[in-house]
C-alpha cells in the first residue's frame, strides 16, 4: 500500500496545520510567509498526492461574515486567478452545510503582506469581489496549477469587514507559526498592542479556530478528495 498522501493541506499556521493532519493527509505550513511557503512546496521532489487543499483561517471582506464563517471557495484571486476544482467544491459544500454553521461559496483574495486595515480591506473588496483574505491560498493554487492537480480552498473568517488584525500581530509568529509569546510581550510593553486588541483578537481566533476543527472533523480522512 502507497505511503504517499493523498492530500497536501497548504496552511499557514502550526495550528491549522495540526488541525488539518490525518490519514491521507499532509500538512505543510510556513509561518505566515508566503515567501517561506513557495521555497517550501518548491523543495518537493514531485507532488506525491492527488490534490491540494488550501486550509485555516482569514480575514473577512464581505461585511455580512462573521467570526467562524466558512468560506468555500470557487476561486483564488491574486495577480492572477486560479478556479477551484468544481466537483470537489460540491463535496466540500455539501458535507460542511450539514455541521449548521454558516457556509458560504466565494472568492478569496491572496496576499503577500498582511491586510492591516479596515480600509485597505474594503479596497481588496472592490477590487476582487473577494468574500476574504489570506496569505496561503494563491500560493497554493498556484503550485497546484503548475502540477495539474485538482485544488480547494476551505478558510475560516477570524477578523470581520470591519475589524483589522492589529498591527503587531503580522510579526507575532514563530517561524514554524506558533505564537511568540515573547514578542506579544514587547508588543504591549512598547505600546505597540493595547489589551482590549489582544481581547478582541483572541475572541475571533477562538470562533474561528473552533469551526475550523469542526469543519475538518467533518469532512473525514481525505477531505472529500476520495470522492470525486
Amino acid at each position: 500500500m502507497s505511503l504517499q498522501p493523498n492530500v497536501l493541506v497548504v496552511a499557514g499556521l502550526a495550528r491549522e496545520a495540526r488541525i488539518a493532519a490525518g490519514r491521507g493527509v499532509e500538512a505543510i505550513q510556513a509561518g505566515g510567509s508566503p515567501q517561506r511557503l513557495r521555497l517550501l512546496l518548491d523543495a518537493r521532489a514531485a507532488p506525491g498526492c492527488r490534490g491540494v487543499v488550501s486550509f485555516g483561517i482569514a480575514g473577512g471582506l464581505d461585511p455580512a461574515l462573521r467570526p467562524g464563517d466558512v468560506v468555500v471557495a470557487t476561486g483564488i484571486v491574486a495577480d492572477a486567478r486560479w478556479a477551484a476544482d468544481a466537483r470537489w467544491t460540491a463535496i466540500l459544500l455539501k458535507k460542511l452545510e450539514t455541521t449548521g454553521r454558516r457556509v458560504v461559496t466565494a472568492d478569496l483574495a491572496g496576499v503577500d503582506a498582511a491586510i492591516l486595515t479596515v480600509a485597505d480591506k474594503a479596497v481588496l473588496r472592490r477590487e476582487t469581489g473577494a468574500a476574504g483574505v489570506d496569505m496561503e491560498s494563491h500560493v497554493a493554487a498556484a503550485y497546484a496549477a503548475r502540477h495539474g492537480l485538482p485544488f480547494a480552498a476551505i478558510r475560516v473568517v477570524c477578523d470581520p469587514a470591519e475589524r483589522a488584525l492589529p498591527a503587531f500581530a503580522a510579526q507575532a509568529l514563530k517561524p514554524n507559526g506558533d505564537p511568540d509569546i515573547l514578542a506579544v510581550l514587547r508588543a504591549l510593553a512598547t505600546g505597540r498592542a493595547r489589551p482590549r486588541d489582544l481581547i478582541g483578537l483572541a475572541r475571533d481566533s477562538s470562533a474561528a479556530f473552533k469551526a475550523l476543527a469542526a469543519a475538518r472533523a467533518t469532512l473525514g480522512a481525505e477531505l472529500g478528495l476520495s470522492e470525486i
